[in-house]
């Protein structure tokens, strides 16, 4: 019962990072499966059963509040439906012995990934096209692939890829990919159960992760309106960092004080990306702040100047010095 209590505590951490992030949900109990010592097949399986039912909920909630491109949805979850059954297909297939470093260095980079991610602000990229197939395809089949082999990062592969386009808003982003991660769950879990037939799913754990992320779905929600996702990222970043290091260390066979100087080399990193990801944080909201006051201030009378207007070999044909003005606002937020 004890262990049930943890691995509820672990899917409804989980689900709160994932609903702040739109991310990690997998990344997070993976690696804290990993951490108790559960087999990397059996965790990653576990964990893409109890996600058909966090997803689902996920996806009916996004879809009733707007959030879902369905064409997206369509056009990037077949693919990463069928890199998940590869990906399911080939961790079933390896040892014990061998999966886990494997898994280890795939959450490791991801979890790096996480910390760079967030210790910087994202630039968006307004002037660009429509998605295509052409990208959303390969996109979806290396995101599902990783997502089955890691354990998780379907979100930490698709979610940033899609928001550093700048085609679409934020929360459809992150919408219609909790969404499609679905059919990607459903692929995955159907993978491991073939090649690892039903004694691969650790049913308790299942059952004890679903609770805990649907306890935890509605507070997301609120979570959200509290914590900056930008520093949420950088700190889970480098628990996620932190796990894995330990495994990858045990596996190579090094002793010594080299893994105390890792350790210390990480902590360090991981520091320097919170504190970057606080000023990025920062510098965002007085950009925001700046954009309030000059929309409260309203345009300048007609005939003058606005106050603090670009000059002339900035401004764009025929656009007028305030326009100019909201353009490079703006600019500075999404910088």
């Amino acid at each position: 019962m004890r262990k049930l209590l943890v691995l509820a505590l672990v899917g409804l951490a989980a689900q709160l990072v994932d609903g702040a992030l739109g991310m990690a949900y997998g990344l997070t109990s993976s690696t804290l499966l990993l951490f108790a010592g559960v087999a990397p097949a059996a965790a990653s399986a576990s964990v893409h059963l109890a996600e058909i039912g966090t997803t689902l909920a996920a996806g009916v909630s996004h879809w009733r509040f707007g959030n879902v491109d369905w064409k997206v949805v369509g056009r990037i979850a077949l693919p990463g439906a069928i890199g998940a059954f590869a990906g399911a297909t080939f961790l079933s297939s390896i040892s014990t012995e061998a999966a886990a470093p494997w898994m280890a260095a795939i959450l490791f980079t991801l979890g790096a990934y996480l910390l760079v991610r967030f210790s910087r602000p994202l630039r968006a990229n307004r002037a660009a096209g429509r998605l295509r197939s052409r990208f959303l395809a390969p996109l979806g089949l290396v995101a599902g692939f990783v997502d089955a082999t890691g354990g998780g990062g379907w979100g930490p592969v698709a979610t940033p890829a899609l928001l550093v386009s700048g085609r679409m808003e934020p929360r459809k982003v992150i919408g219609s990919v909790d969404t499609s991660e679905f059919v990607v769950a459903g692929a995955a879990s159907i993978g491991f159960l073939i090649g690892l037939g039903s004694e691969g799913f650790l049913l308790p754990t299942v059952a004890a992760l679903l609770v805990g992320g649907l306890i935890a779905a509605p507070i997301a929600a609120w979570l959200v309106r509290i914590v900056p996702a930008q520093l949420l990222g950088a700190v889970i970043g480098g628990v996620i960092v932190l796990t894995n290091a330990r495994t990858l260390l045990s596996a190579s066979g090094v002793g010594g004080s080299v893994p105390v100087v890792v350790y210390v080399l990480l902590g360090v990193a991981w520091l320097v990306a919170v504190g970057l990801a606080v000023r990025a944080l920062r510098r965002t909201r007085r950009a925001r702040a700046t954009v309030e006051a000059a929309l409260a201030d309203g345009p300048a009378p007609a005939g003058e100047p606005a106050a603090s207007a670009e000059p002339a070999e900035f401004a764009k044909p025929g656009e007028s010095a305030e326009a100019a003005e909201s353009r490079k606002l703006a600019a500075a937020v999404e910088g």
